[in-house]
């Protein structure tokens, strides 16, 4: 009786220094799937992404000064810069990057995740990403900093990305855990996509200037970029569109993107990666990741 009682004892302090062993990672993976921990680690990318682009727009400064813990030493965003905002754009990109903040603190309380990885923000960078939608250089080259209209139209550039991304993953999530947190994160990216949107619908006949090219076919011109490097048909369209196109085939606006029955389209990983690197390749590393995204998934297509 007192040898069972003296066992029982050793296994629970055994039982105890082993898993005091264990990380906090390796517990969040002794709960979750692995696949899940891959998939909820690859959009840390873009939530890194849209954090530092948000924070500096509103606020001229990023991660480091804000909440320099969530960047864990990840090197610092090339080319971000407060933008020229007015009130009221000011105001709604604030919200944002305080929104992304806690994307990213949110994740990274699920996963281990990884450090920042390197961005490129810069205004040359977003005009080559304008050159490219349009097919040839704009001149002046294009600034998202320059104003309001310029930076929204950049913003545009950003979340919708990652939304189709959250639509992409969900059905592949196994645990509920995984599931609900996307489910909360594709809510608030697809209203911070729909604000923009807003936002730009409301200028989409007005002219940007000083290019003399309207807000609309910027969107468009965009949208259509991301379908050509994504390489995986229309999953982008831009705020005016064919009748055809529309919703139910009876309107021209667009206010919302979405497939025939207006419902949100769905982007992988490799899409997703050919889009923000700019290169159509998901295995090339650039665009506004210079030196390539982190994670399980995104390390697996640069090998």
């Amino acid at each position: 009786m007192v040898a069972n009682f003296s066992a029982a004892i050793f296994a629970f302090f055994l039982f105890t220094a082993l898993l005091a062993n264990f990380t906090s990672a390796q517990l969040h993976k002794l709960s979750l799937p692995e696949s899940d921990v891959d998939l909820l680690e690859f959009p840390l990318n873009l939530e890194y992404l849209e954090a530092e682009f948000f924070l500096w727009g509103s606020l001229g400064h990023g991660l480091d000064k804000e909440v320099p813990q969530l960047a864990e030493g990840g090197p610092a965003p090339i080319g971000g810069r407060k933008a020229n905002l007015d009130p009221l754009i000011n105001d709604v990109v604030l919200q944002f990057a305080y929104q992304e903040v806690g994307h990213l603190r949110a994740i990274k309380k699920t996963v281990k995740g990884f450090p920042r990885p390197q961005l490129d923000i810069s205004a040359a960078h977003f005009a080559k990403i304008v050159d490219e939608a349009f097919e040839f250089k704009l001149n002046p080259p294009f600034d998202p900093y320059a104003n309001g209209v310029n930076y929204l139209i950049a913003s545009y550039i950003i979340p919708y990305v990652g939304l189709t991304g959250y639509v992409g993953a969900s059905p592949k999530l196994q645990s509920a855990k995984a599931k609900r947190l996307v489910a909360g994160l594709l809510g608030v990216e697809s209203a911070q996509d729909a604000v923009i949107r807003g936002l730009l619908y409301e200028r989409a006949g007005q002219k940007v200037l000083p290019y003399n090219i309207t807000v609309a076919e910027f969107t468009s011109r965009i949208s259509n970029l991301r379908n050509k490097l994504g390489k995986r048909g229309v999953k982008d369209e831009g705020l005016v569109v064919p009748l055809a196109e529309g919703p139910e085939c009876k309107t021209h606006g667009n206010i919302i993107a979405g497939d025939v029955n207006s419902v949100a389209y769905d982007r992988t990983p490799a899409q997703i990666l050919r889009i923000v690197y700019g290169t159509g390749n998901e295995s090339i590393p650039g665009g506004f990741y210079p030196k390539g995204a982190d994670g399980h998934i995104a390390r697996y297509y640069r090998h």
